[in-house]
């Protein structure tokens, strides 16, 4: 039993203490209260109602907001807030929830603009719940930031559905976040929960809504229908995301999975980039540091999108998740151990993103592959051998070549191979500082890669094997990108001192079992070499 502060506040319904204001918007007022008859913590919002609700009994309002609630929450579990009772007074209700973690939207909006991808995070969030609602039926219709609590890593726990719902009458609380539709009093619908969430996610990266509250309820919710909206100017990525949310027509706005997809796509790149700029500690705890770093073996690259129209294009490169426990950036990462020394030769500065002024590595002790190894081979029929400068060979398609190489100083690196126009890709990736399992490498990564990843499921097992003499783990998965279904095989092993690659064979799902790409995925295996230990 939670105990909080005495206090000699107001009760509501004799029952519920009044302790402090949490957040206010216009229409609605939030505060932290006290269950004085079971003694635990709540959060009680005042609402007002709309006029087609005043007319409703009590009884009706609260069985509405209660069955609503609980619909949402019996298919979205824990981003719902728990409604323990509702209290009608005049034209304003009262609904008391389970006390959330969280702070309020509001609250953090107080503090400043954030930026894009918090704000990203935050909105995927939303947008789970709002997916959850639409599928059962229930639409929120009174969507603002002092409905939306917002937990420390980006979760949300949303409140306020049944209060307004399906109707076409004008919105009467925080109207800057209200629908040109709902502001025209025309209906409210998905589209307009969708609306609120693009001007939410707008507040967020601009520090203000994109129609500023005037004064007056009937004021504001004429800016709204008529008014044009500056397009975002911190909004980065998310702005084409942003904008397609807040088209006036709803017939117009971005559907949920397109806007699903630009989120997910900014989150990934934000993973990559900081697993490629963050220091990289020598992990004792492999899940626990792969959970903190989110560093994991290597990712499938995939594109920002952008909005053309209607429909977001693909326009910008980012990588998914990389390397966890202890790995090379998001595309700088793969499965090994000891970071190589650099030469003393040259002076050039190092650049990551070049690989040609990386500092080489050094032979050290490691295990001595065995003599399957293919180099010096001849290649087969269709294939060249490349030999690349970070310090590996391997046989690759004739016509493929490398088209993203990225790297960091500590010599973590990532090459992507491929040839325009083939959706298939080879991702080779060597880190400094893995773990010394390349099983629990895979199992911290996957967390990551289900929640980074649209459609993502694994297939079968994580498996641990041998290859050419080298400790090694498989895995392998479905995702989406673009709207295809991709399968991809990934095969990380150490080679010694925390060092190790790994290879990540990706090609759409359909096309898997096709001869020409088993061949393909054998001969990488069996001709990859690393050249330089």
């Amino acid at each position: 039993m939670v105990k909080v502060q005495e206090s000699t506040g107001e009760l509501v319904a004799g029952r519920y203490r009044l302790l402090e204001v949490a957040h206010r918007e216009e229409g609605r007022v939030g505060w932290h209260g006290q269950d004085v008859d079971f003694e635990r913590p709540v959060t009680l919002i005042r609402s007002r109602l709309p006029e087609h609700r005043r007319e409703e009994a009590g009884h009706r309002i609260a069985a509405r907001i209660l069955r609503e609630s609980e619909r949402v929450g019996l298919v979205c579990p824990g981003p719902v807030a728990t409604v323990v009772d509702v209290i009608e007074e005049h034209d304003v209700v009262w609904t008391v929830t389970e006390r959330s973690p969280g702070i309020p939207l509001t609250e953090l909006l107080g503090r400043g603009p954030v930026n894009y991808v918090r704000a990203a995070r935050i909105g995927l969030s939303l947008l789970d719940v709002l997916t959850a609602a639409r599928r059962a039926g229930v639409t929120h219709g009174d969507l603002s930031p002092g409905q939306v609590c917002v937990h420390e890593r980006g979760d949300v726990t949303v409140n306020g559905f049944g209060l307004m719902g399906s109707t076409a009458s004008p919105r009467v609380t925080a109207p800057s976040y209200a629908s040109p539709e709902q502001a025209r009093g025309e209906g409210t619908g998905p589209a307009a929960d969708l609306w609120a969430l693009g001007a939410m996610m707008y507040a967020m990266v601009e520090g203000r809504p994109p129609i500023r509250d005037r004064g007056r309820l009937d004021a504001t919710l004429r800016a709204v229908d008529r008014l044009p909206i500056r397009a975002p100017m911190s909004a980065g990525p998310l702005a084409p995301a942003i904008q397609g949310l807040l088209r006036r027509d709803p017939l117009e706005r971005v559907p949920e999975p397109v806007v699903r997809e630009a989120l997910t796509r900014i989150l990934k790149e934000d993973l990559e980039d900081a697993t490629s700029t963050a220091p990289l500690p020598l992990f004792r705890d492999l899940g626990g540091a792969a959970r903190r770093a989110g560093r994991t073996w290597g990712g499938r690259p995939v594109s920002r999108p952008v909005l053309l129209g209607g429909a977001l294009a693909v326009t910008v490169v980012c990588f998914a998740v990389l390397t966890a426990a202890g790995g090379l950036p998001d595309g700088d990462t793969s499965a090994s151990g000891a970071a190589p020394s650099p030469t003393a030769s040259g002076s050039r500065t190092a650049d990551p993103t070049d690989p040609a002024t990386l500092p080489q590595r050094t032979p050290s002790a490691s295990p001595t592959p065995s003599p399957s190894s293919t180099s010096g081979a001849k290649e087969p029929s269709g294939f060249y051998r490349y030999q690349a400068p970070q310090g590996f060979s391997v046989d690759l398609p004739k016509g493929w070549k490398p088209l993203r190489t990225k790297g960091s100083t500590d010599l973590s690196y990532r090459v992507t191979f491929g040839a325009s126009g083939d959706p298939r890709t080879l991702a080779v990736t060597y880190s400094t500082r893995l773990g010394p399992d390349p099983v629990a490498v895979w199992s911290a990564l996957e967390p990551s890669l289900r929640a980074g990843s649209v459609g993502y499921e694994r297939v079968g097992d994580i498996r641990a094997v041998d290859y050419r003499g080298y400790e090694g783990a498989d895995m392998e998965w479905y995702s989406v990108s673009d709207g295809v279904r991709e399968r991809t095989f990934g095969r990380g092993f150490l080679i010694g001192d925390q060092r190790g690659f790994s290879l990540r064979w990706t090609t759409p799902a359909d096309d898997w079992d096709a001869s020409a790409n088993r061949r393909a995925l054998d001969v990488f295996l069996k001709s990859f070499q690393p050249t330089s230990e």
